[in-house]
C-alpha cells in the first residue's frame, strides 16, 4: 500500500462524487456505485448511506479491496473499517461542511449512527490477500 499524494488527496476530496467498486472473490470488480467522499487530514473516507446493510458496503467487506474514480484519479484501494468515535466525529463535520448544501434529507442519513457504523477509510493501492 502507498500513501495518497497531495495532488490525489486534493482531487478526490474536491470531487462531489466518487465511483466505488469492490472486488469479488474472483478478483473482478462489481458494478461501480456513486457515493460521497470526504477528507480528514491525509485520509479519505466514505460511508454507506444505508449503513452496514448496503449492498456496496457488504461487497467492500468481503475482500477489503476495490477501485475508485473521482476528480480524475483512477486508483485501486484497500478498504479499512473505521470505528474510532473521535475520527467519526471529524468525518461527520467533514460531511456537514462539504455536503450541507444538499439539505437534511440527504445529509442526515450520512451522519446517522447507521452510516457511522459503515465508515471506510480508503487506502491507496490494494493489499494482496
Amino acid at each position: 500500500m502507498t500513501a495518497w499524494t497531495s495532488v490525489e488527496l486534493a482531487a478526490i476530496a474536491d470531487a462531489d462524487e466518487l465511483r466505488i467498486a469492490s472486488k469479488r472473490s474472483d478478483g473482478t470488480l462489481r458494478e461501480p456505485v456513486i457515493i460521497w467522499v470526504v477528507r480528514d487530514g491525509d485520509d479519505l473516507y466514505v460511508r454507506a448511506y444505508k449503513g452496514r446493510d448496503g449492498a456496496w458496503f457488504r461487497g467492500a467487506r468481503q475482500r477489503h479491496q476495490g477501485h475508485i474514480q473521482a476528480g480524475g484519479i483512477d486508483e485501486d484501494v484497500t478498504f479499512i473499517e473505521e470505528s474510532d468515535a473521535a475520527v467519526n466525529d471529524r468525518i461527520d463535520t467533514a460531511y456537514r461542511t462539504k455536503y450541507g448544501r444538499y439539505g437534511a434529507t440527504y445529509l442526515d442519513p450520512m451522519v446517522a449512527d447507521a452510516a457511522r457504523a459503515a465508515t471506510l477509510r480508503l487506502v491507496s493501492g490494494a493489499e494482496n490477500h
